[in-house]
């Protein structure tokens, strides 16, 4: 570090509070998690991104021009966790978005989680944002925000490495580095609220194998495990792969090299991603039957656990747009929750004891589970609504989700009726 330049690590910063009993820590077995990007900023957060993964090219952020599909539901919302936008409601409102860069807004999302009995969250961790000190500020701050609220309101948390963007020699210069830098500063072994499995931190690193143009290697990632394992100050973990959703059969979406199943076979679970991968009910039960069944017994016969991703439904019209693309809004219909709820029963049918929610606050791409209006801002750009149904009815049924994969609630094709009086 040059002299007079700032640590960009200065914000990462254990969590020296109470920390509250609740979701125990000590296994990922029976537990429902969710994804949390945890990476938007909105002008005037503090954390000098200006609209990040709010707006189009130009860092622009109207009508028009976003990448979002779900508008935040924000009623309950004080007024210093609202940024003002250019969007207005159908009555000349101004609509206002959050910023996860405010820890008031993260504790009250796991308050959210708590009230609805959702265990907890794998926070993404983007490679591609520790290029540089202002994106290292901003994960680090709200990695520090995620730390607090989880202990705050008893929930769990562990961090997922996504290798996504990262060029060919970044994963050591750069996520090997910050992995240092998270195990130094944090002190997450002796946190009791970051998940351990099989008596270890679990890290989740995702983005291996896939058969797109990632320009990081297969050697790369198994460096990168041998470390998270081996390191005789830093290893010692149990790590999670998330992996195409085809990896068994190293077709479509996978990298078709046998090194891919040598490389898995050094890791503890195994995630395949799933999103897009099927679009209606009966599509999602076929995956289950032809291939999580077989993924689990390819993972159990090489000693590993499986970890399947479900999601609400998906839709990126306007996020399509910003790169001179079209896509239908909706384009997975969520059919008012039948779609994941199919999902998690077909995952409990198949012998699953874990499960992943992609994702939690998830809208650009539709996937969010947490609180969105069905009243959106109006004009230019359209945005999903959640059909007329509570702002709280997926956080509702993500937490029901996961009373069925404990076998405390029926494992049912039949999607449950919400009881407003719980």
């Amino acid at each position: 570090m040059a002299v007079g330049q700032q640590n960009p690590y200065r914000d990462l910063k254990p969590f020296k509070g109470k920390h509250y009993p609740g979701v125990e820590n000590t296994t990922l077995d029976g537990k429902l998690m969710c994804g949390y990007q945890g990476w938007f900023s909105a002008e005037g957060d503090g954390s000098g991104r200006g609209w990040f993964h709010y707006c189009g090219p130009g860092n622009l952020f109207k009508p028009g021009i976003c990448t979002i599909d779900l508008w935040p539901d924000l009623s309950e919302f004080d007024r210093d966790e609202k940024y003002r936008t250019p969007f207005r409601y159908q009555n000349g409102e101004t609509a206002f978005v959050f910023s996860p860069y405010n820890g008031k807004t993260v504790q009250r999302h796991f308050q959210w989680m708590r009230e609805t009995g959702i265990d907890g969250v794998f926070l993404q961790r983007f490679g591609a944002d520790l290029r540089d000190p202002t994106g290292i500020k901003q994960r680090n701050v709200v990695t520090a925000n995620v730390q607090a609220a989880a202990n705050r309101n008893g929930r769990i948390w562990a961090l997922m490495y996504d290798l996504s963007g990262l060029n060919q020699g970044e994963i050591a210069q750069i996520v090997i580095k910050d992995w240092k830098r998270i195990v130094d500063q944090l002190n997450i072994s002796g946190d009791p609220s970051y998940l351990h499995h099989n008596d270890q931190p679990v890290v989740g690193v995702w983005g291996v194998g896939f058969g797109d143009d990632r320009q990081y290697t297969l050697e790369e990632c198994d460096e990168l495990i041998t470390f998270l394992k081996s390191d005789p100050k830093y290893g010692n973990n149990t790590v999670l792969l998330g992996v195409p959703c085809f990896w068994r059969t190293l077709n479509r979406d996978a990298v078709s090299d046998q090194r891919l199943h040598q490389l898995m076979k050094k890791a503890d679970i195994i995630s395949p991603w799933t999103i897009g991968r099927y679009d209606s009910p009966d599509s999602a039960k076929r995956h289950a039957v032809k291939t999580v069944t077989p993924d689990m017994e390819w993972t159990k016969s090489n000693k590993l656990e499986y970890l399947p991703v479900i999601f609400p439904g998906f839709s990126w019209q306007n996020l399509s747009k910003t790169h001179n693309k079209s896509a239908e809004l909706g384009e997975i219909p969520r059919l008012k929750g039948q779609f994941l709820w199919s999902q998690a029963v077909a995952c409990k049918k198949a012998g699953a004891r874990m499960i992943y929610v992609a994702m939690f606050d998830e809208i650009d791409e539709g996937t969010a589970i947490f609180k969105c209006t069905n009243n959106p801002p109006v004009g230019a750009s359209s945005f999903l609504t959640y059909e007329g149904l509570p702002s709280d009815h997926y956080l509702w049924l993500t937490g029901l989700a996961g009373e069925m994969l404990r076998g405390q609630f029926p494992a049912e094709d039949a999607m449950p009726v919400p009881n407003r009086n719980r």
